[in-house]
């Protein structure tokens, strides 16, 4: 396993794939709240979201010590990758919120991500490098994680991200904003009934 390597799969386990995979019982674990005690619906985002960061923490020391050994230290463009992570966090809490709210509403959900899940590790440029595609490079192109991937993975390796990755993520992130908004707003009254 690689310096690259470990620096993704940080960010990859510890966030991104607990976004995904965790959100499907948002709302329905906290079942009794819901249906006890008036809370907006966006405070159990935020504390799910927050105990994701508090594991990516205990994750990222692993990051720390291995630069530290390696004398790896990224540079300035390593400060890109806070900027990274602002963006994975707010993309985070938006799936979270959409997938909590359609996993409340059928259960099998949860179930469907998690598949979903294991074929994006094995398409996503995680354990392996996109330059062995060479010729079919639309693959990691055209892979919105892959990009949201590497807004973070760039800086930490001390490389800056491209300007198409920022473009993407940027697009993705208000996509994201207008959509679960949208769903949101227009369905939040049900949670409490569907839970």
């Amino acid at each position: 396993m690689t310096f690259s390597h470990i620096s993704v799969l940080a960010f990859w386990s510890g966030l991104l794939l607990s976004f995904l995979v965790d959100s499907g019982s948002l709302f329905v674990a906290s079942e009794t709240y819901i249906k006890q005690i008036k809370l907006p619906y966006f405070s159990y985002v935020c504390r799910a979201t927050w105990s994701k960061i508090i594991i990516l923490t205990h994750n990222f020391v692993i990051y720390l010590g291995v630069i530290a050994y390696f004398h790896l230290w990224p540079g300035l463009p390593g400060l890109l990758a806070v900027l990274g992570f602002l963006f994975l966090t707010v993309n985070g809490a938006l799936a979270a919120l959409f997938i909590g709210m359609i996993s409340a509403r059928f259960r099998d959900i949860p179930q469907v991500i998690s598949s979903f899940v294991q074929i994006l590790f094995f398409v996503t440029p995680i354990m392996w490098k996109s330059d062995v595609l060479k010729d079919h490079m639309l693959i990691v192109d055209w892979n919105p994680f892959y990009h949201l991937v590497q807004i973070v993975r760039a800086p930490l390796l001390g490389d800056i991200p491209s300007t198409s990755t920022y473009v993407v993520v940027a697009t993705i992130t208000m996509i994201n904003l207008v959509v679960v908004g949208l769903f949101f707003g227009r369905y939040r009254e049900r949670i409490s009934y569907w839970v």
